[in-house]
C-alpha cells in the first residue's frame, strides 16, 4: 500500500510538473510545428531508404526489394571514369570561387546599408536587392541571355563602342564561370544580407557611442565592435556555406550552360541528371548522389569542430 500511494503521488508530481513546464504553457503553439515534422518525415527521412538503390543493379520494373544486389559495384565504376574527376573538379572550382566572392559579400553589404541614415534610401535598396531571390533561374536565365548576347546585349553593344570585339561569355570557357559567380552574388546578396541585417539590429548603440567618444571612426566602429558583435551568426552562417560546398547551383548551371562550355561549367548535379533521368542509369546517380552527401557532412563536421576550437562559437 506504501509503495502503491508513492507511485501515485509520483504520477500527481510528474503531472503537475509537466503542466507548469514552458512546453505545456506553449503547447498549441508547439502543436503548429506537426506540419513541419510531417513534412520532413515524408520528403527527407522516408526516402532515405532509397539510398540503397546505389549499392543494387536497379531496374525499374523489379523495384528496389526485387533488384539484384551489386555491392561497391558502381562506385568502383565512379571513381574510375576521367570524366567524374573532371566534373568533380568544376565542382570544386566553381563552388570554391562562390564562396570567396559570395559569402563575404552579404556580410559586406548589410554592414554598409547599416549605416546608412536615410531609411527610404535604405528601404528602396533592400527591396531592389532581394527582388532577384523571387525569381527563378529559368527567368533570370533568360535575362542574362539577352544581356550577354554577342550581337544584341547591351554588354556586348557597350564594348563594341569601346572598341573591343564581342564576347560570348555564356559559350566562352574562359568567362562563363565568371558569370556564374556574379550572377550567383546578384541572386543572393540581398536575401542573404536579412539575416546579418536582423543581428545588426541587436547591437548595443551605447558602445558605438562611447567608442566614438574616444575617437574612434566609422571604419574602427565596423571592425573592432560592429563585427565581432555579429560573429556567431557570421561563424553559423560559415559552417552551413563550407557544407554546401559541394553542393553545387543545379538550376542556375542548367539553364545557363551549354556543350561549349561542359569542360569548366558541368558540375556533379547536371552529371547526376543526365546520368539518371536522360540515360536511365539510376544505381550509378544514385551512387553519385550519396559520394557528394557524404562529402558535404564531412564538410560540416570538420568546420564545426574547427570554428569550436578558434572561437567558441559553433552549431553544437
Amino acid at each position: 500500500m506504501v509503495k502503491l500511494n508513492k507511485t501515485k503521488k509520483e504520477k500527481k508530481v510528474s503531472v503537475t510538473a509537466l503542466k507548469g513546464s514552458v512546453y505545456w504553457k506553449q503547447r498549441y503553439l508547439l502543436m503548429m510545428l506537426i506540419p513541419a515534422f510531417i513534412y520532413f518525415i515524408v520528403f527527407h527521412y522516408i526516402p532515405l531508404y532509397g539510398v540503397v538503390i546505389a549499392f543494387k543493379d536497379y531496374k525499374f520494373t523489379e523495384g528496389i526489394l526485387g533488384s539484384s544486389w551489386a555491392g561497391l559495384k558502381h562506385f568502383k565504376h565512379l571513381f574510375g571514369l576521367e570524366s567524374f574527376w573532371q566534373v568533380f573538379k568544376n565542382t570544386l572550382v566553381i563552388s570554391m570561387w562562390k564562396f570567396v566572392v559570395g559569402f563575404p559579400a552579404p556580410i559586406i553589404f548589410s554592414l554598409i546599408l547599416n549605416e546608412v541614415t536615410n531609411n527610404k534610401f535604405k528601404k528602396c535598396v533592400q527591396t531592389v536587392s532581394y527582388l532577384p531571390h523571387f525569381v527563378s533561374w529559368v527567368v533570370l536565365g533568360g535575362i542574362l541571355m539577352q544581356l550577354l548576347s554577342p550581337s544584341t546585349g547591351p554588354v556586348n553593344i557597350v564594348l563594341k563602342a569601346l572598341g573591343f570585339d564581342p564576347i560570348y561569355f555564356l559559350a566562352d570557357s574562359r568567362y562563363f564561370r565568371g558569370v556564374l559567380v556574379v550572377s550567383h552574388v546578384w541572386k543572393s546578396i540581398g536575401w542573404g544580407s536579412i539575416i546579418y541585417l536582423a543581428a545588426l539590429t541587436s547591437s548595443d548603440r551605447q558602445i558605438h557611442e562611447a567608442a566614438m567618444i574616444d575617437g574612434a571612426n566609422r571604419f574602427r566602429l565596423v571592425i573592432h565592435i560592429t563585427i565581432p558583435e555579429i560573429m556567431p551568426v557570421i561563424t553559423i552562417m560559415l559552417i552551413l556555406a563550407v557544407g554546401g560546398l559541394i553542393n553545387d547551383d543545379f538550376d542556375q548551371v542548367f539553364n545557363l550552360y551549354n556543350t561549349a562550355v561542359y569542360d569548366v561549367g558541368d558540375v556533379l548535379s547536371t552529371y547526376t541528371y543526365r546520368a539518371g533521368l536522360v540515360d536511365m542509369e539510376y544505381s550509378f546517380a544514385t551512387a553519385v548522389g550519396l559520394f557528394k552527401n557524404i562529402i558535404s557532412v564531412v564538410l560540416v563536421l570538420g568546420t564545426n569542430m574547427i570554428c569550436r576550437r578558434i572561437n567558441d562559437y559553433a552549431i553544437w
